[in-house]
């Protein structure tokens, strides 16, 4: 496997008529970066840089995108590929411990999360101290973080490796428990005579009453999207869980953290707003030519939602996936889709309209994923719990990396100080 490379370049910078060298490092898709780490110590500089875009944080091998290419891997494996032929589990090995798995281990893993889905009888008390109106992304938080009160180990790498069994086997659990919760129904207790996706929507969706029957093509579709959504490089969401991390706080406490950083509406909340706009263009009448006219104009304030993103300058590879799949599960549980129709023609033309192409707005992920789970029943408020669903093995593999890292460092940005300079107290009868 390839790893980074320490070259002999050198680049140049001169400050206050001092030259200094930086370190050039190359890493293995050829993306090339300063090495700032003994900057401070050399210059007295920072580098400011708000948003952290162009500052590397870490060195990973875990995922590797390409924006203006389109391109994402996974270990080295495209995402296409990926998608296609693989499962989620199989994905989420992959992503933790850095090779696919031998036939051997993946039933081994499989079993092993099939047998851990239960939660703690107690979390059932945990769970009717909440409101029924909350909503399902901090209640799944907090009973991530809540776990660790139930599993206090110290933390060796046998208990490391129970805690990415209990987060992968039992989220699925906490997901539906907190959609119940929230729409009074009674918890379904997880059934291992299902698959993991099988699983989780007998969960949402049967009742004591009613079994609910799960389409192979709607698990299988469901399967999918956690597949897309399981890593994407250095995101605010899993950011926050290495940087959490690097305080050597533990893994639900990191996961946790991930959660609530994925709930921010410019993060995880997309394909909600997607949904949204579809709607609201389907209850006004509107054509999808007329609303895309209003997108354009500056003055309006119609957005088309699902377009773009801060990272690919392409199509992004995750939607060209999503497409098909979309189609099938419609056709699969038989009705028609107005948001999917919609959707599509508002693909057409923004693909075909040069204020899109110059501008680079391609659908992505988020485009077509909501009309995905707005197909199946699930509802808008657990679009990102969904997201965090897929997004666990990735914020496992990104935490153990960090901690594996032999320049682990606990995080600490600096900043630009920008408040009044020293000044004396004055006491308030003399102010």
């Amino acid at each position: 496997m390839k790893s980074d490379i320490m070259t002999d370049q050198t680049s140049k910078l001169i400050h206050d008529g001092s030259e200094y060298e930086l370190p050039v490092v190359r890493g293995s898709e050829n993306e090339t970066a300063l090495d700032i780490s003994k900057l401070r110590a050399k210059t007295g500089l920072i580098t400011y840089d708000p948003g952290y875009a162009n500052t590397g944080s870490c060195k990973s091998a875990i995922t590797f995108i390409n924006g203006e290419e389109g391109i994402l891997h996974y270990r080295g494996y495209p995402i296409e590929q990926l998608a296609e032929r693989s499962t989620f589990l199989e994905t989420s090995w992959l992503l933790i411990h850095g090779e696919l798995p031998t036939r051997e281990e993946l039933d081994g893993f499989t079993e092993t999360i099939t047998r851990h889905t239960m939660l703690h009888e107690n979390f059932r008390g945990f769970f009717g101290a909440l409101p029924k109106n909350a909503h399902p992304m901090p209640v799944t938080a907090a009973t991530v973080g809540a776990l660790s009160t139930f599993y206090q180990e110290a933390e060796t790498e046998e208990s490391i490796r129970q805690t990415i069994v209990r987060l992968l086997a039992k989220f699925p659990t906490i997901a539906a428990w907190a959609y119940k919760h929230s729409i009074g129904q009674p918890f379904i207790y997880p059934n291992n005579n299902l698959d993991y996706p099988s699983n989780f929507l007998n969960m949402m969706f049967s009742t004591p009453c009613e079994d609910y029957e799960v389409d192979p093509v709607v698990a299988r579709a469901l399967d999918m999207l956690l597949i897309l959504h399981a890593d994407h490089e250095q995101n605010c969401s899993t950011s926050t869980v290495r940087m959490v991390g690097s305080s050597q706080a533990n893994l639900y406490a990191s996961i946790s953290a991930g959660i609530s950083a994925l709930w921010g509406r410019l993060h995880g909340g997309a394909n909600q707003k997607v949904i949204e706009m579809l709607d609201a263009i389907a209850e006004r009448g509107e054509s999808a030519e007329d609303f895309v006219a209003r997108a354009k104009d500056r003055d309006n304030p119609a957005r088309l939602m699902g377009f773009g993103h801060r990272v690919y300058k392409n199509y992004d590879p995750r939607a060209k996936v999503l497409k098909q799949a979309c189609t099938d599960v419609v056709e699969a549980l038989g009705s028609s889709s107005q948001q999917l129709e919609i959707a599509m023609k508002l693909e057409e033309i923004a693909l075909n309209d040069e204020f899109f192409i110059e501008r680079r707005l391609f659908p992505n992920v988020d485009f077509y994923s909501g009309v995905i789970y707005k197909a199946i029943g699930i509802p808008v408020n657990m679009f990102t719990v969904m997201f965090a669903m897929g997004r666990m093995s990735g914020w496992i593999a990104q935490w153990l990396e960090m901690r594996r890292d032999p320049n682990f460092r606990i995080g600490r940005p600096r900043q630009v100080y920008t408040g009044p300079t020293r000044r004396d107290y004055v006491p308030v009868d003399q102010r």
